[in-house]
């Protein structure tokens, strides 16, 4: 064990595998600063992520456990002048700075009545990246960032595990336990903004805009230092709730997040032993 810069760096083994754990603590900022001090103090093979998350999908359920194939940022934004239209282009748009490419959120399509507001709208933008073997101050951007081709297919093979149903472990009459048991889930994409998502119209927009699956306030920032670094990146997380409810299981965080964390330990533990094998 070592402590860095208020960090605590873990050392043991799981399987036949080598292993470094540390918590990233809450946020972008939190999560990209520790990936890079893991990858400045040590030489890692690889980063396995993991942890809980909100739920975009009202077809996966609570205990679930995700695995994207492509993570996004969505919390970079040009926030637009109030007048300006979706044709209007955006400061800075022509030196390469900002882009109209993914869309924006409107805010007057939620407001009631919808009859317009002062906050018009949000385009997301792309990170910025510096590939540590470029050329350096070279950018390019990146929106979504994929996990290792390796690792994915890897991770496939956690289909079918055997994850937690019930808060206490023991499906009895007194028990609090999920409807159906818990699955992994291979998805499309994930999504990370250092905002906790309690909000079903946000939700909802995310999904419909963005087809994400997982939404959480860390995994995309280490997906892009793990890019800017070329360390091969995956992510696991388990889904605490329907993020903003919905249903009648849909918002039951405060009641299913350690079952949900259980399950994302339980998968990443019999990923890495598979790396192993």
């Amino acid at each position: 064990m070592c402590f860095h810069q208020g960090r605590r760096f873990r050392f043991g083994m799981i399987g036949q595998k080598k292993v470094i754990i540390v918590m990233t603590g809450l946020g972008m900022l939190n999560s990209g600063v520790t990936t890079q001090l893991l990858l400045t103090l040590f030489d890692v093979e690889g980063i396995v992520h993991f942890g809980i998350a909100g739920n975009a999908d009202p077809d996966l359920h609570i205990g679930d456990v995700t695995v994207p194939r492509y993570w996004g940022h969505t919390g970079l934004w040009n926030w637009q002048r109030h007048g300006d239209g979706p044709e209007k282009e955006l400061a800075l748009e022509s030196n390469g700075d900002y882009t109209r490419k993914y869309g924006a959120l409107n805010f007057s399509s939620y407001s009631v009545p919808a009859a317009g507001n002062l906050l018009n709208s949000v385009w997301y933008q792309p990170e910025e990246v510096f590939p540590a073997d470029g050329t350096p101050e070279s950018r390019r951007h990146e929106f979504w960032v994929p996990v290792d081709d390796r690792y994915h297919q890897l991770s496939k093979k956690l289909e079918g595990m055997t994850l937690e149903r019930c808060v206490n472990g023991t499906a009895t009459s007194t028990a609090t336990c999920l409807p159906r048991p818990p699955a992994v889930a291979h998805v499309e994409r994930g999504c990370s903004a250092s905002v906790f998502v309690d909000n079903a119209a946000y939700r909802q927009f995310l999904r419909s805009r963005f087809g994400v699956t997982p939404i959480d306030m860390e995994s995309a920032a280490v997906a892009l230092v793990a890019l800017q670094q070329g360390t091969p990146f995956i992510a696991i997380r388990s889904l605490s709730d329907l993020a903003g409810g919905g249903s009648a299981e849909s918002n039951e965080a405060g009641v299913f997040a350690a079952l949900a964390a259980q399950n994302a330990v339980a998968a990443t533990v019999h990923f890495i032993s598979l790396l192993s094998s």
